[in-house]
């Protein structure tokens, strides 16, 4: 499946994260954002310093496919980039006509980033954005099912877990290359987005 060459994915504003489409000139603060604390990756792969380059090129070839829409994540008060996020999966409607799903993944960010309210206010931009713009029925996200942390993290922005995905796919854990993981899966479609969109909105005006 495609991304529909007129949905694209402009830069996304908000007050303390700013989302700008993934570009090369990014890739000096994602490889100092990466090297940081590397605790909380444990069950996710994060590009080393060295990789970055590489990391973003994949990304871009993988946009240019139609595949994903990759962003990197700025903060605002620094104005450096301390993380990336996407849209990927996208599934349009039986008629081809716009995206009837999609899913917001390849996220991560600095360890300095974490627990800041920058992952709130981003997920609030994407998942307003597919809503509200794209018209999407539902928004999936997904996680390796071991990682108590990102699913914590995933349902505090709203989303409901539907279970577990056994053997779906790839690990991305460091030291699992070639095996396959257990994914939780969560969702939120059209008639929970206004109910999950006031919830993400109460817990920015309180960070």
């Amino acid at each position: 499946m495609s991304f529909p060459a007129t949905l694209t994915a402009p830069v996304l504003q908000g007050r303390r994260v700013r989302l700008e489409p993934l570009d090369r000139r990014h890739a000096a603060d994602l490889a100092a954002a990466a090297e940081e604390d590397r605790g909380s990756y444990r069950f996710t792969w994060v590009p080393s310093a060295a990789e970055v380059d590489a990391y973003i090129d994949a990304q871009l070839a993988r946009a240019a496919a139609g595949k994903l829409r990759p962003y990197a994540q700025i903060d605002t008060g620094t104005g450096r980039a301390v993380g990336a996020t996407a849209y990927w999966d996208p599934r349009p409607w039986p008629d081809g006509t716009g995206l009837c799903a999609v899913e917001v993944g390849f996220t991560w960010l600095a360890a300095s980033a974490q627990s800041t309210g920058l992952n709130t206010e981003a997920k609030l931009l994407l998942f307003g954005h597919a809503f509200e713009q794209w018209r999407v029925a539902r928004l999936d996200l997904k996680t390796d099912a071991r990682n108590r942390r990102s699913r914590v993290a995933i349902e505090k922005v709203g989303a409901r877990f539907e279970g577990v995905l056994r053997s779906w796919s790839r690990s991305w854990a460091p030291g699992e290359d070639g095996l396959l993981r257990d994914s939780a899966i969560f969702s939120i479609t059209a008639s929970e987005w206004p109910a999950c969109r006031a919830r993400l909105e109460a817990r920015i005006d309180v960070v």
